[in-house]
């Protein structure tokens, strides 16, 4: 089973990834802002971050660059939601060390599958 971090400052978005995913078969631990996000990838391990770029104390973006940054976690995959639409945004992100970027609304099946994808091991 893997563990899988879903950090977002919407509550429903939280909720609704953590049914997905756990009908998938992953433990999912859910935080609502940067912060509380980063206390849990600390503790760890994970094997996958969905981060919002958008929450309160320490945004998506600046959190991925800190898990890049830490050795222990540099390498786990992180998916990067977002409503921002400009090209730029995603190559803020892709910069930033997200492995994935999704325009928000996204579907749910469609990001599930993604995460299916980024955590199976490569061939």
């Amino acid at each position: 089973m893997s563990r899988v971090l879903v950090a977002d400052d919407d509550p429903d978005i939280v909720a609704l990834l953590r049914i997905r995913l756990e009908m998938a078969g992953h433990e999912v631990i859910g935080a609502q802002d940067g912060e509380e996000a980063w206390a849990i990838v600390l503790a760890g391990p994970l094997d996958l971050l969905v981060l919002d770029v958008t929450m309160p104390r320490l945004d998506g973006l600046a959190l991925t660059r800190r898990v890049r940054l830490n050795p222990t976690t540099a390498t786990v995959p992180i998916v990067v939601l977002t409503a921002a639409v400009q090209p730029a945004d995603a190559e803020d992100a892709i910069a930033a060390g997200a492995t994935a970027y999704v325009k928000k609304p996204f579907s749910p099946r469609d990001l599930a599958a993604q995460v299916e994808a980024l955590l199976q091991p490569a061939t």
